[in-house]
């Protein structure tokens, strides 16, 4: 497996793997694709990694800016985060995940939130934090992970490209 950035040729590809991971999910709208289209087309997808296997993009995750009603600064919210189903189970979103965290860390980022089963996220650093929400969200779903810097104190709020539907 190989993990790299998304070049301009993958966005077809990208758009399929996130329809297809998210075709029998429970808890979604199905505007995943969607919402990685438009952070893309507002300059706001600030890491797109895709991981291939012998050449074929099988998985991505997209992560972008979020604001902290704090005025916390350099916080990223991830997701979505995609594998084509037939190779979900294989180590790869884990392997996406990794790399995720790493290409944060070497922007600087000062942490991170997701909104996703705990049980999956915990692995990596991440847990709900009192004191950081996101409005309308269970708290329990709701994770974050730090990177540097201190923790912040308020509502979590993602790019507008998040609103998107159907």
């Amino acid at each position: 497996m190989h993990i790299r950035s998304e070049a301009p040729g993958d966005i077809a590809a990208i758009e399929e793997i996130t329809k297809a991971a998210f075709l029998e999910a429970p808890h979604t709208d199905h505007t995943e694709h969607l919402i990685v289209n438009a952070l893309r087309d507002a300059g706001a997808l600030a890491i797109s990694l895709v991981a291939e296997v012998q050449g074929k993009i099988v998985g991505h995750v997209a992560l972008s800016r979020v604001t902290i009603s704090d005025g916390s600064q350099d916080w990223y919210g991830l997701g979505p985060i995609s594998v084509v189903p037939e190779r979900q189970g294989e180590g790869i979103g884990s392997a996406l995940m990794g790399a995720a965290l790493e290409a944060l860390d070497n922007a600087s980022a000062h942490g991170c939130v997701l909104l996703g089963e705990p049980e999956f996220y915990q692995r990596f650093g991440f847990a709900p934090k009192a004191g950081l929400i996101l409005p309308g969200v269970p708290e329990a779903y709701f994770l974050a992970c730090k990177l540097g810097g201190e923790w912040p104190q308020g509502e979590v709020s993602y790019h507008d490209a998040f609103q998107v539907r159907n």
